[in-house]
């Protein structure tokens, strides 16, 4: 829930307004506004239709009380109240404010009555707690409208109060020389009321952007350290283990050279050797995490290293004969991550799918908004698909079906999807093709495995 439905509605107006509503209530009921011509039937007063719009403001204060009680409830339970309704009341009450304060407009003086400033009020408060656009601009645009009607229901009773009984007014009670002779004063209120919500919308657009932005170098700071701790810990134990087994490889080097007691401890030597080995080249991959902190951490947009990745994988001189084909969603958020790293596992997996179909036949890539405002990467092939043996080993270091094929592309893009956060799941069917499926949370903590 947004604080700052809470902070305008719930925390300060609804003090303000149980206020406001005592208040109305007082002078609507309890003050000398207007005399009580109920205690006396036969005198007939001199303003009639001031009279009868007066008797009607009492009984529509009595419709606006209960809007705001029952607005009161959702308030007060916000936190069990589902979000659309709260933003639906918040729009609803302040349309029921701005028709009321229309109301009070007229019988206080129309363009004299000192309730003006209360508009300027609602607007404030309306760009305050509603931040979509476009309900705050219909809000906005009713406050000047509301005021409007407001002054011009005030000259229509006038001018019935101040028509003879019986006359009848022959086109409309209020013409052209009325709102002319409103003068200035009202185009320049009605300006001021239309310039105070766009500068309003304006300063709330800037302020909005400056958090934006705060928020995106802190998140950017953050990744940042933390991929330099990574960095730094995949650095410090690859290199604790590399001397060691340098030590360990030497020594059985020099000790297979001087031995001579025979074959078989040779061929353990050579065991020794080959797992030495076997070992420095895992420690070697430990160590290219280290570079996880060289380049920039920025905001990578998607859908530019997806077709940089195709152009790459699938480059337009080599002519394969494969059919790319593009679905790409509007309003991808960027992801918060080191370019390369991004570029490394779309590749990868465009380069298996390549291999899979030998060069021959579709490819389809995809970029959505999955739920909660995460982002769902898809690269689909028709090629042979993948057995359901080897599903849940493809993604493991050195697993290769084929001859000239290291085992390491899928591991490395399992690796870069983890490390901001995302997943990455494959499903596939013999005979139409593999399906693999990146998903990155919108904003999310870099996630450093143990």
């Amino acid at each position: 829930m947004e604080r700052r439905i809470v902070l305008v509605e719930r925390d300060v107006g609804l003090v303000v307004k149980g206020l406001v509503l005592v208040i109305l209530f007082y002078f609507l009921y309890w003050s000398k506004w207007a005399p009580d011509y109920s205690l006396n039937p036969n005198l007939v007063p001199e303003n009639p239709t001031w009279v009868f719009a007066q008797r009607v403001l009492q009984h529509a204060f009595l419709v606006y009380l209960a809007f705001n009680i029952g607005a009161a409830f959702v308030f007060l339970g916000i936190a069990q109240v589902s979000f659309p309704v709260v933003p639906w009341t918040v729009f609803i009450i302040a349309l029921v404010d701005g028709l009321f304060l229309a109301g009070l407009v007229a019988m206080t003086g129309g363009l004299q009555s000192p309730l003006y400033v209360l508009y300027v009020l609602l607007i404030i408060r309306n760009c305050a707690s509603m931040n979509t656009a476009l309900p705050q601009y219909v809000l906005n645009v009713s406050m000047v409208l509301f005021y409007l009607a407001g002054v011009l229901t005030d000259i229509a009773i006038t001018k019935l109060d101040a028509t003879p009984p019986g006359t009848e007014f022959e086109g409309p009670v209020i013409t052209s020389d009325d709102i002319r002779q409103m003068g200035t004063t009202m185009w320049i209120r009605l300006a001021l009321l239309v310039g105070l919500a766009a500068w309003c919308r304006g300063l709330q657009i800037l302020l909005e952007k400056q958090q934006r932005e705060s928020a995106l170098k802190a998140e950017l700071e953050l990744r940042r350290q933390q991929l330099e701790a990574a960095a730094r810990l995949a650095a410090e134990i690859a290199h604790q283990l590399k001397n060691p087994l340098a030590v360990i490889n030497n020594a059985s080097y020099t000790l297979q050279k001087t031995v001579r007691e025979g074959k078989t401890i040779t061929q353990q030597i050579q065991i020794i050797r080959e797992e030495v080995e076997k070992s420095d080249r895992l420690i070697t991959d430990l160590m290219g995490y280290a570079k996880l902190n060289e380049g920039l951490v920025e905001a990578v947009d998607l859908q530019e290293e997806l077709d940089r990745a195709i152009r790459n994988v699938f480059p337009p001189a080599v002519k394969y004969e494969v059919q790319i084909h593009r679905d790409y969603a509007l309003g991808i958020p960027p992801l918060l991550a080191h370019r390369n790293n991004i570029q490394e596992a779309f590749a990868n997996v465009l380069q298996n799918a390549r291999e899979a179909m030998n060069g021959r036949g579709n490819v389809w890539v995809r970029i959505a908004h999955g739920p909660n405002r995460s982002v769902e990467i898809s690269i689909a092939d028709d090629g042979p698909g993948i057995p359901p043996e080897n599903i849940e080993k493809i993604f493991q270091p050195y697993f290769t079906t084929r001859e000239k094929g290291t085992g390491l592309g899928l591991s490395i893009v399992k690796h870069n999807v983890e490390t901001y956060g995302g997943t990455i799941n494959v499903e596939s069917e013999l005979g139409k093709g593999s399906r693999f499926t990146i998903i990155f949370p919108a904003r999310t903590l870099l996630t450093i495995r143990k």
